[in-house]
């Protein structure tokens, strides 16, 4: 990418030194960027470092100045007063973004009686300031939806499937017939972004912008996009130069946006298996490149140009997500979860790159809730004992093996969230009075007392 207007003002910083943070901070608007590892606990933390930089060695995310942990939250639909212990990100990113606990599956709207509720984007919005949304999943998915729009399911991605039965697994039908627009609704998550004031929102998804909008005769929700004053993109060279003033819809791939590295040959965690009573180990496999990530942005290059699109001297709000860390836990892929958290550990290092020379800026680190792979021992010195479900054995750089579980379901399809609390990383100003734990929803107090947009 090319060196933009604030990374040309850090190397000033390096030479002339803090004088200019405190002179660049005082009275200049605020400026909050919420990063979301999605499904990063401290076991896929652990993992990663380990694999990363090894046994002795520190992430980025290990040098923020301030800790805490959240209490993630999550209701009953049938009856909001009664809590689950185990979330989706659709109801912990509706309590970031909101401040609102809901119910799994919900997008910015309350169980029960569904009602939508505000967001701070809207909030940022109505107050002049910029706003943009980074992501690595597709737009549309839950966390970056739940900032943006509002739908009683997340899988009212697109206008196809705002009422679809999935005759295959019912669990994964969709039912937002009420937020239908023929019946005075907003419409899908792909039309309710298309339709957005929001400034620049870039990540996967074009397959439900490919889609004809609801009440259209032939026209795509993509067309309608730009109808709306988006200049919508889907290339990493057409990221370098974006214009300001324009607002920017980057649709970089047809769903989830590829990892950028996997098992090596396709590995990924297998079932123990017994023969004659004896336990077989997988194969211990290593990382490697993934050929399909070959032409897709970095979740760093996405978030630099969302910062040089937003830095036009407004306050803004930016929310960033690492959005595989989750989905290749589910797929029981070590390799490409590691390599997500590493694409979000260097976004890290390009926002406090950031912030040192925007000292206004609060940055906070976080995740949506929980995942399934545990470090657990390679081999058990429980005497013929063995993981009850898939199990991946990692060659690590250090020359060691490490072993990652993933044992909450027999399914042959995919793992479950877990429940346990999540960390929250912090600097900027305030931070220092951040307490030792918080619920998710403070996340929402937090930012909106820093934007002055607390309601």
């Amino acid at each position: 990418m090319k060196t933009t207007l604030w990374s040309a003002a850090l190397v000033c910083l390096a030479c002339q030194g803090c004088a200019i943070d405190q002179e660049r901070g005082a009275g200049a608007p605020p400026k909050v960027i919420l990063l979301i590892g999605d499904g990063m606990d401290d076991h896929q933390i652990t993992i990663a470092r380990d694999y990363l930089v090894g046994y002795d060695g520190r992430l980025t995310l290990d040098d923020m100045p301030t800790r805490s942990a959240v209490q993630v939250q999550t209701v009953a639909e049938e009856n909001p007063r009664v809590p689950e212990y185990v979330p989706d990100s659709a109801n912990t990113a509706t309590s970031m973004a909101s401040g609102v606990v809901t119910s799994a599956g919900r997008i910015a709207t309350t169980a029960q009686t569904d009602r939508d509720v505000v967001t701070i984007m809207e909030l940022a919005v109505a107050a002049g300031f910029g706003t943009g949304i980074v992501t690595t999943s597709s737009i549309t998915d839950a966390t970056p939806a739940s900032f943006i729009a509002h739908v009683n399911q997340r899988l009212c991605e697109g206008p196809r499937t705002m009422v679809f039965v999935n005759e295959r697994n019912p669990a994964f039908s969709s039912d937002c017939s009420a937020d239908l627009k023929s019946n005075g609704g907003k419409g899908s998550i792909a039309e309710q972004i298309a339709a957005s004031p929001l400034d620049i929102v870039l990540g996967g998804g074009l397959q439900h912008f490919d889609q004809v909008a609801e009440g259209e005769a032939t026209r795509t929700v993509r067309e309608l996009a730009a109808v709306n004053g988006f200049r919508v993109i889907g290339t990493a060279a057409e990221l370098e130069g974006l214009a300001r003033g324009t607002r920017v819809l980057g649709l970089f791939s047809r769903s989830t946006m590829p990892v950028q590295w996997r098992g090596a040959g396709d590995a990924q965690a297998e079932l123990v298996t017994r023969v004659d009573g004896r336990v077989q180990l997988p194969e211990p496999f290593g990382c490697e490149p993934n050929p399909d990530f070959v032409g897709m942005p970095t979740l760093t290059a996405m978030t630099a140009a969302a910062l040089e699109h937003l830095d036009d001297g407004r306050a803004f709000m930016l929310m960033v997500e690492s959005a595989s860390i989750d989905k290749q836990s589910h797929l029981r892929r070590p390799c490409g979860q590691i390599g997500e958290l590493a694409q979000l550990d260097a976004t890290l290092a390009l926002i406090l790159d950031y912030q040192r020379i925007h000292p206004e800026t609060l940055v906070l680190v976080t995740a949506d809730h929980s995942q399934a792979a545990q470090l657990i021992p390679e081999s058990s010195v429980l005497a013929g004992a063995a993981s009850p479900g898939h199990f991946a054995r990692v060659r690590t750089l250090e020359g060691a093996v490490m072993g990652v579980n993933y044992a909450t379901n027999d399914s042959t399809l995919q793992e479950d969230h877990s429940g346990a609390e999540v960390p929250l990383l912090a600097s900027g100003a305030g931070v220092d009075d951040l307490p030792a734990m918080i619920p998710q929803r403070q996340i929402f107090t937090i930012v909106a007392e820093h934007l002055g947009l607390a309601p």
